[in-house]
């Protein structure tokens, strides 16, 4: 078991963050088998040819190369820092790692590979070479999806924004992963590998909620990483269903798109971040959200600078019965 010691300036300092090139460093790992969960089946069907393409690279080889179970270069996947984090921030990052220190973390890893792609990792531009072989890797295979999975992600910060507002911080790990618990001042990960206790040392906990880690979750806790807890995002174990649900009779009562933002508001979300989650247009999305909130089935609360709908006692009722 591994557990974080937390006071109570960690308490104020702990803070939510997403990080584009950590899910794409997932969605490798899922493609070239590292993982022991593989993608839906259309979605690995769809990918799977750009992947094999970019397998025909040398320099996205020697990326892959750096891939193992359970550890991999950290300069190519960056440490996150905040929710507004964007894939630019990310290879900015990668290409300002200096060499010596991308030579060091190559070392460590000991990577195997075939002589072309060790010739990337052994030449003078290796960073830059593995942050354009990142940046192709993310417009081939992820970037159509992450509108839609970076609004599954934050749907879930404003979720657990929400407990934490009502019911502090034993509120807002209340069901983020079986594996995770609040006892006696401090974050238990159960099952993790060794036991050790981390003092996080008033410098806080970073939580990522994340696509690929599901179902699993993951701890960071060694340099240049912050100590950051990756935990599956809520709601997104359905995209790994491999049959959509009926909406059933509440789609023929209220027709099967109102029925489907019916169902995905169990939890709070504003009108763009439901149009990403179900592939919608924004301005359909508000109107059918306009005639649910008339019928009493939604209600809606500004939060910051969006508005979140929700929906009311009636709403909740009809989508439990359906």
């Amino acid at each position: 078991m591994l557990r974080f010691e937390v006071g109570g300036e960690d308490l104020l300092r702990s803070r939510f963050a997403l990080s584009p090139l950590f899910e794409l460093d997932g969605l490798l790992r899922r493609l070239a088998g590292l993982s022991q969960h593989r993608l839906p089946g259309p979605w690995q069907t769809r990918v799977t040819p750009p992947y094999r393409r970019l397998r025909q690279d040398p320099a996205f080889r020697a990326a892959m190369a750096l891939h193992s179970p359970g550890r991999g270069a950290a300069f190519t996947a960056p440490p996150p820092q905040g929710l507004a984090q964007t894939v630019e921030d990310d290879l900015a990052a990668v290409r300002a790692t200096p060499l010596p220190q991308a030579r060091a973390e190559i070392a460590g890893l000991k990577p195997q590979t075939d002589d072309a792609a060790q010739a990337v990792l052994d030449g003078p531009d290796v960073v830059q070479r593995l942050a354009d072989t990142l940046e192709r890797a993310w417009h081939e295979l992820l970037a159509a999806d992450w509108l839609q999975l970076r609004a599954i992600c934050e749907r879930d910060v404003v979720h657990r924004a929400g407990l934490l507002g009502r019911g502090g911080w034993l509120a807002a790990l209340d069901g983020l992963h079986a594996r995770v618990r609040w006892r006696d001042q401090g974050i238990d990960v159960l099952r993790s590998a060794g036991d050790r206790t981390i003092d996080l040392r008033g410098e806080g906990l970073l939580f990522v909620p994340s696509v690929f880690v599901w179902p699993g979750v993951a701890v960071h806790h060694e340099d240049p990483w912050p100590k950051a807890l990756v935990y599956p995002a809520r709601g997104v174990a359905a995209l790994w269903e491999t049959t959509v649900p009926d909406p059933g009779a509440l789609a023929d009562l209220l027709g099967r798109t109102r029925a489907q933002l019916l169902n995905a508001l169990d939890t709070p979300a504003s009108t763009t971040q439901l149009a990403r989650s179900l592939g919608l247009a924004v301005g359909a999305v508000g109107d059918h959200l306009t005639v649910l909130r008339k019928a009493g089935l939604l209600d809606r609360v500004r939060a910051g600078r969006s508005v979140l709908y929700h929906r009311t006692p009636i709403g909740d009722a009809l989508a439990a019965q359906a």
